[in-house]
């Protein structure tokens, strides 16, 4: 009787063993899909906002700006103007690649490597604020990409 109640308990201890792996299996597949649904968000209003700048769409443009931006700028004829001059790799970006996303609490910076309208390449950090469960553009920061050796 006590070697059946060894090999009960160890069917039971491996089972529970078992259950507890995918059990984390499962949650650390959830949570990386959660990293990958919050990244494509960021990119998607990144690209939506370039793409607004592209077409002359001051208002869409506009619409994936933070309320700190808003409050700054006041009206999206500002804010275009603002991003036309002082940002041509932005509203004009001939090449667009996503490279490294760090988040920071309640804010990610999102790494975006250009190439502006005058051909040269430029490494672009995004901060992305979440509001309502909306990804907006908080600040853009430009500085020439390092080229290298």
């Amino acid at each position: 009787m006590g070697q059946q109640l060894t090999r009960t308990t160890k069917s039971v201890v491996l089972f529970l063993i078992i259950s507890l792996g995918f059990a984390f299996a499962w949650a650390s597949q959830s949570f990386a899909s959660d990293d990958n649904d919050e990244e494509a968000e960021i990119h998607d209003t990144i690209l939506r906002q370039i793409e607004a700048f592209a077409n002359n769409d001051g208002e869409q443009a506009w619409a994936y700006a933070s309320e700190g931006i808003k409050r700054r700028f006041g009206s999206s004829q500002v804010f275009v103007d603002m991003v036309r001059e002082a940002y041509p790799a932005v509203h004009s970006a001939i090449q667009i690649e996503f490279t490294e996303s760090v988040p920071h609490g309640v804010f990610h910076i999102q790494v975006v490597k250009l190439k502006g309208p005058e051909g040269k390449s430029w490494d672009a950090y995004y901060r992305m604020v979440q509001v309502e469960n909306v990804w907006k553009v908080a600040g853009v920061r430009l500085q020439p990409a390092d080229i290298g050796i």
